[in-house]
């Protein structure tokens, strides 16, 4: 017989899970978009401050790379 205590326990393991999932679809996502920015480099100047942060970084990187 479970008791109240052990609730939390199986909502926090559930919640773990899915915090995982979470965090790999984030990271799926992040390569994703590094990888699109690589494909599809601009120079800064053609570069619009409203694309995604990550893809803003990765054509950073890019130029670090260049120089």
């Amino acid at each position: 017989m479970s008791t109240v205590t052990d609730v939390p326990n199986a909502i926090n393991g559930q919640t773990d899970i899915q915090h995982d999932r979470a965090a790999a679809m984030d990271f799926i996502e992040e390569i994703r978009l590094r990888t699109w920015a690589r494909k599809n480099y601009a120079i800064s100047s053609e570069r619009s401050a409203d694309w995604h942060p990550v893809i803003l970084d990765e054509m950073t990187r890019i130029d670090r790379e260049q120089a």
